[in-house]
């Protein structure tokens, strides 16, 4: 929809120009008409106008002055002058003020129309600009939370980077956290109300949480909230002035998660239990997660209360008895992770082999029993992420919080469960060509695809969804269909739009809404591109 302002002292000027001007033939909608700059001011306070086509002599306000007031108020608007007189300096000043072209009198219709479709065109090249960074800025949004969450999740299952990279990462996600600055974990586990929500319910939950965290927290800390990889969330804390490093420990810490949790129950009528850690480096991040979930799990469902656990003890725990020393085995290198990232399965048997003989020698506690549970599963979740596939589809059991009491009953059953679910991985992830493998990722892309046609999703998007590169999922998914990723997610967008336009009454702007563009003309132009018409003129022929 474009909307031009014809102004001239000369009426019979702009009546002729808006009678014989085929205007829809150009793009032009609404043309609107003034005999005064001061008039002309007037119906744009109460317009949309898009382009300004005025006289430059004009009595009391000059053309020169409108368009000098118009780029001031309006600055997306084109201003086309005209004028009976090729004077240089009205010329000069029209550059000067940016005027989008200058026309001498009589008008010429074709020179006319040559002016008035290049200010279109320059219009929407504008919008689709503007279009295209709002997608930009909303993809970046997302995308960052999906990057921070997968981040998170490697860390804590035990992926190993330097200072320098987590450094480099922490800036790229604009998280402000410190890899050489201690840090407080907080797991936390909904309860109450929110263990009868289903997951698009507690999905509002975590991120109504996330919000009490940053409100509450955020004066004094730097926070880094999310959802972990064995379902509680997980928050991260570091000071704002690394000085004040009391803010993190004893009584200062314990009130503020005591201040967290009683916002989370008072505007959220729900429940949380919550293990907080004192102050700890990075580097042992993946270490202190295990023993705090451990604590987490050993709480009991039923119980809704803030565990402050000694962290030093908990982390040199396993030289104090022979069971300990027993799981000593699992962190010796070549540690679980790094003979599974490199497919060595038979070592990784062996590995696991060695750590049950030593471990029935000796009696295992159930919070040992979890440690090395919460060991093994964090390996197999780590390699099966990275390799593109939902952990659950393999072995749901397994990776069950509840169910996993039932392993850890006795060492036996949990070296049956560990073996089992190494020779599964081994089977998925080992297939030479891949083609299982691929066929599950397309799958994964084609549902989410067509489960989410009103958002605007990105191929970078899909491809931290199922964690692969974007390059290389393009790539597999060309290979395995035949037709490029971001030709098939505009193909499903653009059949959503022919089953609009056919079976509803919904207006062009509506769809284009649904369909998650923000501009109508932009949605027109890949609808025409596609299917060789416009959304209306599909419409007029049904």
């Amino acid at each position: 929809m474009i909307d031009i302002l014809l102004v001239d002292d000369e009426t019979y000027v702009t009546e002729s120009l808006e009678l014989t001007i085929p205007w829809g033939e150009i793009g032009v909608t609404t043309v609107l008409r003034a005999a005064s700059g001061k008039e002309a001011l007037k119906i744009m306070e109460e317009n949309a106008v898009d382009i300004v086509v005025t006289d430059i002599r004009m009595p009391g306000m000059t053309g020169l002055e409108l368009i000098s007031e118009v780029s001031q108020r309006w600055p997306h608007v084109r201003c086309i002058l005209l004028t009976g007189h090729s004077d240089f300096d009205y010329a000069k000043k029209a550059i000067q003020l940016q005027a989008a072209d200058y026309i001498l009198k009589p008008v010429n219709d074709d020179e006319f129309m040559n002016s008035v479709s290049a200010a279109i065109t320059s219009l929407r090249d504008e919008w689709d600009e503007f279009d295209k960074y709002h997608r930009l800025l909303y993809s970046r949004k997302s995308d960052y939370k999906i990057l921070r969450e997968n981040l998170m999740h490697d860390l804590l299952l035990g992926r190993v980077l330097t200072t320098k990279a987590l450094r480099e990462q922490f800036e790229q996600y604009e998280l402000h956290m410190d890899p050489e600055q201690p840090a407080v974990m907080m797991l936390i586990r909904l309860a109450g109300r929110f263990a009868s929500m289903d997951q698009q319910s507690l999905d509002l939950m975590d991120f109504a949480v996330g919000n009490i965290a940053e409100e509450v927290l955020g004066e004094a800390y730097n926070v880094w909230f999310g959802r972990g990889p064995h379902e509680c969330l997980v928050m991260f804390l570091q000071n704002r002035e690394p000085d004040e490093l009391s803010r993190m420990e004893g009584s200062n810490l314990q009130a503020a998660a005591g201040t967290f949790r009683e916002h989370v129950v008072r505007y959220l009528q729900g429940d949380l239990s919550m293990v907080v850690t004192p102050p700890f480096p990075f580097n042992e991040l993946t270490n202190v997660y295990r023993k705090s979930l451990g604590s987490l799990i050993l709480s009991g469902p039923e119980e809704h209360r803030i565990i402050y656990i000694d962290m030093e003890k908990a982390l040199n725990k396993r030289a104090e008895n022979d069971a300990a020393q027993a799981l000593e085995e699992l962190y010796k290198p070549p540690v679980l992770p790094q003979l599974l990232e490199t497919k060595q399965w038979e070592a990784a048997a062996d590995k696991l082999n060695a750590v049950f003989d030593a471990v029935e020698k000796v009696y295992l506690s159930r919070e040992h029993a979890y440690e090395m549970y919460l060991s093994v599963t964090n390996a197999f979740m780590y390699i099966a992420h990275k390799q593109g596939h939902l952990v659950h589809e393999i072995d749901h059991a397994g990776f069950d919080l509840v169910l996993a009491h039932q392993l850890i009953q006795s060492p036996e059953k949990l070296r049956r469960w560990a073996m089992n679910m190494l020779e599964k991985l081994q089977e998925e992830l080992s297939d030479q060509e891949g083609v299982q493998s691929r066929r599950h990722v397309i799958k994964q892309v084609q549902e989410m695809v067509t489960r989410d046609t009103g958002q605007d999703l990105s191929v970078k998007m899909i491809a931290d969804k199922v964690y692969l590169h974007p390059v290389y999922l393009s790539k597999i998914y060309k290979a395995e269909t035949g037709e490029g990723l971001g030709d098939y997610m505009i193909r499903m967008r653009m059949e959503r739009a022919l089953y609009l336009l056919k079976n509803t009454n919904k207006k062009i702007y509506e769809i284009t809404s649904e369909l998650g563009y923000q501009n109508p003309q932009y949605f027109s132009k890949m609808f025409k591109k596609h299917y060789g018409m416009t959304p209306n003129e599909f419409r007029d022929q049904t």
